[in-house]
Parts: C-alpha cells; structure tokens; sequence
C-alpha cells in the first residue's frame, strides 16, 4: 500500500504526484438526508467522497503513508474513545457553504488535535483557518438559492443521531479545473476509536 522507506518513496513517487489524502469520519447516517444534495452541489462527493466531518486535511501524501504511519495511527487512535453525535443545526460559512453541524463539537476538535499534535506538519485545512470548525458540508456549489434550498431540506431532517467508530482514511486527487471529469478518491483503510487495530478499506 506504502513505501516502507519515505525517502525512497518520495524519489519514486512525489515527482508531479499530486494525490492527498485526508483522514475522515464517515457518516452513513447522514446520507438520506444530505446525499442527493452533496451529489449536486459538494465537489467532494463528486469525487468518491460520502458524507463526513473532517479528522485532518491534508494529511501526509499517500507515498509517505507507510507502516510506521499506520502502526502510529493505529496505536493513536485506539486511544480515543468511540463517541456518539447529533447533528442538529445547519450553519454557513459566509454565503458560500451550507453544512451539519454537531450538537457537542468537542469531541471532534479533541480528535483533530490529537492528531496534528502527532503528525505537526499536516495542519488542518493548510493552516488557512485561525479556527476549524466541526462541519459535514452540504454544498458549495451552484449558488446561494441552490445552498439555500438543499440547507432548508437538510434541516427538515434534524436531529440526526450517528456514532463516530473509526476513522477512515482516503487518497485522491485535488479538485480539478471546471471541465477537467471528477478524479475519484477512495478508501484505503480505516482505524478503530477506542480499540487496537486497522480496518480492511470500507466500501464506500
């Protein structure tokens, strides 16, 4: 799956390899109620990408994740325990992204700082946001009225009760430029919150 030494790895593969990959929590849950919608308006899932809240994007690029990562994610982890959520508001980032937020963002921030304090390089978001807030984006695209619509049908929906299990990582590519097809991403495998061990990648 990975390079056992990145150094090599890095020779090898990060000449014009633009893939990323980003360590997410999955939420089935979320689906009826957001995923015709995401189809629509969310690049992400035009990607390959279901419903989530975000642990750490970008994380390392994929031909740095080797099995020390892994053991290292693994062990990280198995540390945190596994958590129930509602989601239960729908929020805004300017007029520009309609999104789930969870009743108890705590636990969420808790697991992102966990992990960026393990791996320091990959700050969330790039660094580009003084605070990251704990979202599942419904939309971004198609303009305000479009948002608007696909955020008042989520709320009809509210509360949504899900559990945060495992926490799945995946590897893509960045959006492209209008034009360019959708460049899917997929999972390579997920860790369990609260017990040892990896998991087979999900089918998503």
């Amino acid at each position: 799956m990975a390079a056992h030494d990145p150094g090599a790895a890095r020779g090898q593969q990060g000449q014009g390899d633009l893939r990323q990959s980003a360590l997410l929590l999955l939420v089935p849950a979320a689906e009826p109620a957001v995923g015709e919608h995401r189809a629509r308006l969310d690049a992400s899932a035009r990607d390959g990408v279901p419903a989530h809240l975000t642990v750490l994007y970008p994380f390392l690029p994929p031909w740095l994740i080797d099995d020390v990562v892994l053991a290292s994610l693994t062990g990280l982890l198995a540390g945190f325990p596994a958590f129930q959520f509602t989601l239960d508001r729908v929020g805004w980032f300017g007029d520009e992204v309609v999104w789930l937020g969870p009743r108890d963002e705590a636990p969420f921030r808790a697991l992102t700082e966990l992990v960026f304090a393990a791996f320091p390089g990959c700050a969330p978001y790039g660094g580009q946001y003084a605070d990251v807030v704990p979202h599942l984006t419904v939309g971004h695209l198609g303009g305000v009225p479009a948002l608007r619509a696909a955020g008042e049908a989520a709320a009809h929906c509210l509360p949504i009760e899900a559990s945060a299990t495992e926490v799945t990582l995946m590897t893509g590519l960045p959006p492209g430029n209008p034009g360019i097809p959708p460049r899917r991403w997929r999972a390579v495998t997920a860790f369990r919150l609260g017990r040892p061990g990896h998991l087979p990648a999900p089918k998503v």
